[in-house]
């Protein structure tokens, strides 16, 4: 982020260019709002994307450190000049937002906000978010925010027509995310249900054989024991071929992004979604990991989901965070929550709904080991090591 105004065409297109170059729609909210901030000269941008329950089901800020967010504390509602920007689709610039009668207040974190700039994102008659910008800062000041609401230094109506420009294209952008990545969910729920055809074809087929097989023997068995034999030993072979069949479908189902991108960019991507997709803060950290064995790698993947689908469905988690560091030759994953925790000794009820039983045998059988820290209203890190190749 640069530190002086940036105005004019070229300002304009490096910012158009940063929004078309994303696919990934938490990318491009980020991305349009650092733009928008920047190009306008503001202290402070958000972008917030309506959900179906008068809330936000995304909302982005640029300006406020990671600190002050986590203190702010959870996303807005759809009130005041906000449900404006989403219910009545039209641009808000306001002198002073704490003068205008829909103000409501803020959060006691929340920065203070003055100067204020309001606009719809649309795709056709539909809002898909809503753009702010609040507090213009002075160039000749240092770009010290503006807290002379009648000083003529708020934003102006070239801002608006402006920011106007940058809500078309960011309305564009973010649209081309989402196909994208409604896109890539079709192709793997496509590959899965081919997979599922094609293991049910297969191996159902054995078993109709060996069921027919198994039967011929037992009516073979006390009136022609020779031929009940060779009935049993077809038995067993169709068994081993049914075995087969399945071991080479866990194989096909080992994730292709696995193979193709290796651990590290796996895990990176899978929890970027999952932070899209919950409320929950999800992180992720990899450091000077090398390749490992396929079947440890694919441990750990299996692992770090399974932890997290348990911080995230069942512990009421508001932040986890996953971390995959070398250790030695091999490697070590971490994942930690801070939900509400339980019993690792209670392993009867605990073990066996939260995984950790399957976890374990995963670890083990990739040479490597799990540990599990947890205790009620302290939160759970689950830890897996591997020795590597």
């Amino acid at each position: 982020m640069s530190h002086g105004p940036r105005s004019g065409l070229a300002a304009v297109s490096s910012a158009l260019l940063a929004m078309s170059r994303h696919l990934e729609v938490r990318d491009v909210l980020k991305t349009i709002v650092a733009s928008a901030r920047e190009l306008l000269d503001a202290q402070y941008a958000a972008l917030g994307v309506p959900d179906d329950h008068g809330g936000f089901a995304q909302f982005v800020v640029d300006g406020v450190s990671e600190e002050q967010w986590k203190a702010i504390g959870p996303l807005p509602r759809q009130h005041g000049i906000l449900a404006a920007m989403l219910h009545e689709a039209r641009a808000e610039r306001l002198a002073d937002v704490r003068k205008d009668p829909r103000f409501e207040g803020w959060p006691k974190a929340h920065p203070d906000l003055v100067d204020f700039l309001g606009l719809p994102i649309r795709d056709g008659d539909e809002v898909i978010g809503a753009l702010f910008l609040a507090n213009k800062l002075r160039p000749e000041k240092g770009h010290a925010p503006c807290h002379e609401p009648h000083g003529g230094c708020g934003f102006t109506q070239d801002d608006e027509e402006l920011l106007g420009i940058l809500a078309q294209h960011a309305a564009i952008a973010l649209t081309n995310a989402r196909l994208y990545e409604r896109s890539r969910e079709l192709t793997i729920a496509e590959e899965r249900s081919r997979l599922a055809h094609e293991l049910h074809d297969a191996v159902s087929q054995k078993l109709f054989s060996l069921r027919l097989t198994a039967q011929a023997a037992a009516r073979l068995v006390d009136r022609d024991p020779s031929r009940a034999k060779g009935e049993l030993q077809q038995v067993a072979a169709l068994a081993a071929e049914a075995a087969d069949e399945l071991r080479a479908a866990v194989v096909e189902l080992r994730p292709a992004a696995l193979d193709e991108d290796g651990l590290v960019a796996t895990l990176r991507t899978q929890i970027q979604v999952l932070d899209r997709a919950h409320s929950a803060r999800v992180t992720f950290a990899g450091h000077g990991v090398k390749a490992l064995p396929a079947s440890q790698e694919e441990a750990l993947l299996r692992v770090a989901q399974e932890a997290l689908h348990n911080a995230l469905r069942h512990s009421g988690a508001d932040h986890v965070d996953v971390t995959l560091d070398r250790r030695g030759g091999g490697a070590v994953l971490r994942v930690t929550d801070d939900g509400s925790g339980f019993d690792p000794t209670v392993v009867r009820r605990a073990g066996r709904h939260l995984g950790l039983v399957s976890m374990r045998d995963r670890a083990s059988g990739a040479g490597g080991t799990l540990t599990v820290e947890s205790a009620p209203g302290k939160g759970t890190v689950i830890e897996m090591e591997v020795p590597g190749g």
